[in-house]
């Protein structure tokens, strides 16, 4: 008897908890759109339960959508705000607080004043809707970093910083990119947007002004590996940003009964410069409708810059905690034969190890030794800290001395004496 009325007061508290839980019933949503560097629209579905009224239960199943919306940026798809298992354990012991109504208000930017969907389910008992939000991303973010729960990321941040990025057209029929951003207006439209989206959240934009930079380290890097240009990369390493975005834009057009409507497809791609890693692919599509191109090309990016942007974060989050990466090429003079340059590489590979918490050979040649090395940030603040270390403490044969030191790009070189 008392087993059996212990076992129904757990049940009633469990209930009881359940029943005044602050997060969503509904964790469904799917994203609409990005609107704006700050905001993204959300089609969110809603359950209203517990009460005979119509209009108490059209007001809990709204309030649940737009609960959905937001859980749909902190947790759902494929980019969302909270991400990791720290950040989860983080989050978890505030969710109760952070989802009250009152709080959340304040990442409402817009709700639509008519549902999607609108329909009786379980008998009649409970209402499900479906309704569109527009949720503030950006003050989200902001949120979480006050609260403590981005704190690695903001730490992160404020010691190296954002990872610096260009943005480039992807090159056509062997054009360098800053001819066909002069010359194609909707190529130098979908750069305008891009780098609006990077500013607007606190990117270090790079923007190449000089063709003769482009072509002068195309000699170089040819001369250093061979093989086929790729404009786009040689262009990103040469200025040295972390991360370059290259991109394409296409207006497609066709006739429905007199008029002409349009239709813009873009393909953004994030690669990793010193590496050329991929980090994020997207493709965009504005809404099919009779108006200008530019107007397209602006609703097709937004479409696609935001999930690539968020990879870009991601990677930022995870890769920088290495420290930050360089790329490095020791180029050996082939008066040494293969075996006093093969001790060179070695010895230079020991160096490395003082210098970098973690390094990766790329390309290990007779004389050529491409790595990639992380450095402690407090530490070597510069490229050029990195080479002063490598010139003090270079005891192998021939002297050591520098091509080019750039932001991310450390060319070398060891000279018969």
């Amino acid at each position: 008897m008392k087993t059996s009325r212990l076992f129904m007061i757990l049940i009633f508290g469990v209930s009881f908890l359940m029943a005044k839980s602050n997060l969503p019933v509904s964790r469904e949503a799917v994203l609409v759109e990005s609107t704006s560097p700050s905001e993204i629209m959300i089609r969110a579905t809603g359950y209203g339960s517990g009460s005979d009224k119509a209009s108490e239960l059209d007001k809990r199943a709204n309030n649940d959508a737009f609960k959905a919306a937001v859980w749909f940026v902190l947790f759902g798809g494929s980019d969302p705000l909270i991400q990791t298992d720290q950040e989860k354990s983080a989050f978890q012991p505030i969710q109760e607080e952070f989802f009250t109504k009152e709080n959340l208000k304040q990442f409402k930017s817009w709700e639509a004043d008519f549902y999607d969907t609108r329909l009786k389910v379980d008998g009649g008992k409970k209402l499900k809707v479906e309704k569109t939000f527009k949720i503030n991303k950006a003050l989200l973010q902001e949120d979480l970093v006050k609260k403590g729960i981005l704190a690695e990321v903001a730490t992160v941040a404020g010691s190296v910083g954002l990872p610096s990025i260009m943005v480039i057209p992807e090159s056509k029929d062997g054009k360098a990119p800053l001819e066909l951003l002069k010359t194609d207006s909707n190529l130098k439209k979908g750069a305008e947007v891009i780098e609006s989206y990077l500013t607007a959240r606190k990117y270090e934009v790079i923007v190449p002004e000089q063709q003769q930079v482009l072509q002068e380290l195309s000699s170089a890097q040819n001369a250093l590996q061979g093989g086929e240009d790729d404009y786009s990369y040689l262009l990103a390493l040469s200025i040295g940003s972390d991360v370059y975005i290259s991109y394409n834009v296409t207006i497609e057009t066709r006739k429905v009964g007199s008029t002409i409507v349009k239709k813009g497809v873009v393909g953004c791609r994030a690669y990793e410069t010193t590496t050329a890693r991929l980090l994020g692919t997207e493709t965009g599509y504005s809404p099919e409708r009779a108006t200008a191109d530019a107007v397209l090309i602006e609703e097709a990016m937004n479409d696609a810059i935001d999930k690539v942007l968020s990879r870009i974060t991601n990677y930022w989050k995870q890769d920088i905690q290495q420290g930050i990466q360089y790329k490095l090429v020791l180029s050996i003079a082939n008066t040494f034969d293969k075996d006093d340059a093969e001790t060179i590489i070695f010895g230079f590979g020991d160096l490395l190890k003082q210098v970098s918490k973690t390094y990766k050979e790329n390309v290990v040649a007779d004389y050529t030794y491409d790595v990639q090395i992380w450095c402690d940030a407090a530490q070597y603040k510069s490229s050029s800290d990195i080479y002063r270390f490598l010139k003090q403490n270079y005891k192998g044969g021939g002297e050591l001395t520098k091509v080019s030191v750039s932001r991310k790009l450390i060319l070398l070189n060891v000279a018969d004496e």
